[in-house]
């Protein structure tokens, strides 16, 4: 069976969540003049607001599944989000402060929405399409790889479709790539993909319900913590290359550099999760990333090189966070759950996580960070430290998983 048709989509999701999670921050603050705390406030709120929508979202695909008009939602879902994204990076000049910020509030919201719906149902396909685990990690890693060639797209094209002219026309132009590529990996998607494997019909359950469920509550605490961790540097990167490093050139290949090696590292986290199983890889990778991580709060200016071996052994111990939560949530799931909205409780919990990561901008502003500052303590604090801490939480936390997830301890054979 090839799943790469179902893998392809990973590419244009990833596209806008990138730019929506690191590059919005910079872009609004220090490219449009938006006040750090104003944005800092708006990212929180929407992030919040969309995480809240995303158990509903679940259930609700759930139900047009069982309809049979999954597809058509889908393809709808898809054309807001094209336009939405396209309008979010173009606030009208000649609005107020305050009025900007409601622009971008509302459009950061229908964004994340629908992007949070396509995802729940790209979740839920990939994991129905065989019953096999090792179609299911093989899906898993093609999905997130396809996804890491999103990023490194959406860290680099930016930059380079603004040579010519604004910040505003690069993401007007960045936004045209992004929309056809959607519409290229959501026709590989509905067409040619595997078809979504039937399963016992899902009971009515409510959100409260499938996160209390022994199969997804375990998981909810260190998914929480590490996705945090993973976040905040994402929020902070632009800003701590261009003020801690003094090197804001490097900026886009830094990022850049940091998911090929995501990439990279994939097909090796995919044979260790088959040989000793996704939990104990996923433990290991969190330790793997805090090891390669905890020195960047060291680094000072003009140490752009150090920072990009950083990048580069920490972006190899992400592929693990990247596609092996995931699988241990399908593995746990009854087949009489109701997958989609249980993805929403996990992805819920996740952006409730990145949510949290709007807070470290008014808490710069209040510790007297202002874009700008050079080498303030507070920055690399936030940037390095904190998320090293949040990681051995999060390891930690994780091992409950022991016994709620046994099948999860060991390799694979089917």
């Amino acid at each position: 069976m090839k799943v790469w048709p179902y893998a392809l989509l990973g590419a244009p999701l990833a596209m806008v969540a990138m730019p929506i999670y690191i590059l919005a921050p910079d872009y609004f603050t220090r490219g449009l003049g938006l006040p750090l705390a104003g944005i800092g406030a708006v990212l929180f709120a929407t992030r919040l607001f969309d995480a809240l929508l995303d158990p509903w979202l679940g259930s609700r695909f759930d139900r047009y599944r069982a309809r049979g008009v999954h597809r058509e939602a889908l393809a709808i879902a898809a054309l807001i989000l094209a336009v939405v994204f396209a309008a979010l990076w173009q606030p009208p000049a000649s609005l107020s402060d305050p009025a900007r910020l409601g622009w971008v509030a509302a459009c950061l919201f229908l964004s994340c929405a629908a992007h949070g719906a396509i995802n729940l149902a790209y979740l839920s396909w990939g994991a129905r399409l065989s019953d096999s685990r090792r179609l299911q990690l093989e899906a898993s890693a093609l999905r997130e790889l396809a996804g890491l060639a999103g990023v490194c797209a959406a860290s680099l094209l930016p930059a380079w479709l603004r040579q010519a002219g604004s910040p505003a026309e690069g993401m007007l132009g960045f936004s045209i790539c992004f929309a056809l590529c959607l519409f290229v990996g959501m026709a590989a998607l509905l067409r040619h993909a595997p078809p979504w494997q039937p399963a016992a019909r899902a009971p009515d359950l409510a959100w409260w319900q499938l996160a209390a469920d022994e199969a997804v509550r375990p998981l909810l605490l260190p998914y929480a913590l590490n996705a945090v961790a993973v976040a905040l540097p994402s929020t902070l990167v632009l800003f701590f290359v261009a003020d801690q490093l003094a090197s804001p050139a490097w900026a886009g290949a830094s990022l850049a550099l940091y998911f090929l090696a995501a990439a990279a590292g994939l097909p090796a986290w995919q044979r260790i999760a088959a040989a000793i199983g996704p939990l104990r890889a996923w433990r290991g990778g969190m330790l793997l990333s805090v090891a390669c991580f905890a020195w960047a709060s060291c680094l000072g200016e003009g140490e752009a090189g150090a920072f990009a071996v950083v990048c580069l052994l920490s972006g190899l111990a992400l592929g693990a966070d990247l596609c092996l939560p995931a699988v241990l949530l399908a593995r746990r799931l009854r087949p009489e759950l109701p997958l989609t909205a249980a993805y929403g409780v996990l992805q819920a919990v996740g952006k409730l996580a990145l949510a949290s990561t709007g807070l470290a901008l008014p808490l710069l502003a209040l510790l007297g960070y202002q874009p700008g500052a050079r080498g303030h303590w507070a920055l690399a604090a936030c940037y390095a430290g904190l998320p090293c801490l949040l990681k051995l939480g999060a390891w930690a936390s994780s091992s409950r998983l022991r016994e709620a997830f046994p099948q999860c301890r060991t390799g694979v054979s089917t």
